[in-house]
C-alpha cells in the first residue's frame, strides 16, 4: 500500500514568534478548507512564552507575560489549550495541519501517532522515552513525552476546527534550564502548582546532542509512514499568516 503523503516546511520565524503562530493556524485554515494538503512544519523557533488563552484569561496574565519579557522570552497565544510552555534555541517545534471532516472523532489516534512518533525517534537515539504525564509537569498533558517516567521531555497539543485539526508539539533538546528558570516566575504569576524537578531535555538523558539529530530522528520517523516532500508556506498562506498575526501576539 502506497504511504499518505505529507508536505513538510522547515521554514523558521524565530525571530516573529506571533507571525510563526499565525503561519500554523494559516496553515491549518487552508488545509481544513481543502486548499492544502496534510503539512507538518519542523522548526527551531525563538525565545517564546507561549500562552494558551485559558492563560491569557487569567487575573495573573499580566504578571506572567512580564515574568517572561524580563527573561528574554516574547509571550504569544498559541493554537492549542494547556498552560504555559516554554520554547527557546535548543527545542524543535513540531506543527501538523491534518484535513479531517470529523475532526473531533479522532482526537485521541492523533495524539496517539504523534506521541508515538517523537517516544520513537529519542528511543531510536538511546534515550529512555515514554509517553505519559509526569506528576507535578508544567502543561500537563497525558500524551506528554516523557524520560523514564520521571522528567518531561515534550508536550503535545490540539486545537480542532471545522474540517481539520492541528497538533503541536516542542522537544527540548537542550538548555532545561531555561524552561524552568522562566516558568518558575510564570505560573507563580498564573497561581499554578507544579514540580520545577519534573522538567527534562534530550541532553540531560544522553549528553550533548545536537538539534539536527533530533530533527533527523523525527523526519526518518515520519518517512516510515508517510510519503514526504518538501514545502515552503506560499504567498497566500502568508498573506493570512499576516492577517492573523495580531490574534497571537501579546500588547506590550
Amino acid at each position: 500500500m502506497a504511504r499518505p503523503h505529507l508536505q513538510v516546511s522547515r521554514q523558521q520565524y524565530g525571530d516573529r514568534p506571533a507571525f510563526g503562530t499565525a503561519v500554523a493556524r494559516a496553515i491549518l485554515i487552508r488545509v481544513a478548507g481543502g486548499e492544502l494538503p496534510a503539512t507538518l512544519r519542523l522548526h527551531r523557533p525563538g525565545s517564546i512564552l507561549a500562552c494558551s488563552r485559558q492563560d491569557a484569561a487569567s487575573p495573573g496574565f499580566a504578571g506572567a507575560v512580564r515574568a517572561g519579557r524580563e527573561r528574554g522570552f516574547e509571550p504569544v497565544v498559541r493554537l492549542a489549550g494547556g498552560r504555559a510552555a516554554v520554547y527557546h534555541e535548543r527545542t524543535l517545534a513540531c506543527s501538523w495541519a491534518t484535513p479531517d471532516r470529523r475532526p473531533a472523532a479522532r482526537t485521541e489516534a492523533r495524539f496517539d501517532e504523534l506521541a508515538s512518533l517523537l517516544a520513537g525517534a529519542l528511543r531510536t537515539l538511546g534515550v529512555d522515552a515514554r509517553v505519559g504525564e509526569v506528576a507535578g509537569e508544567y502543561c500537563p498533558g497525558a500524551w506528554s513525552v516523557n524520560a523514564a517516567g520521571r522528567r518531561k521531555l515534550a508536550g503535545i497539543g490540539q486545537r480542532l476546527i471545522a474540517g481539520g485539526a492541528h497538533r503541536g508539539a516542542v522537544v527540548v533538546v537542550g538548555d532545561g534550564d531555561r524552561v524552568r528558570d522562566v516558568l518558575v516566575p510564570v505560573y507563580e504569576a498564573l497561581q499554578l502548582g507544579w514540580d520545577p524537578g519534573t522538567v527534562g531535555s534530550v541532553e540531560d538523558e544522553r549528553g550533548a546532542t545536537g538539534l539536527a539529530l533530533v530533527e533527523g530522528a523525527i523526519l526518518r520517523g515520519l518517512a516510515e509512514r508517510y510519503e514526504l516532500g518538501d514545502w515552503e508556506p506560499d504567498a497566500e498562506t502568508i498573506r493570512l499568516a499576516e492577517r492573523l498575526e495580531p490574534d497571537h501576539a501579546v500588547a506590550p
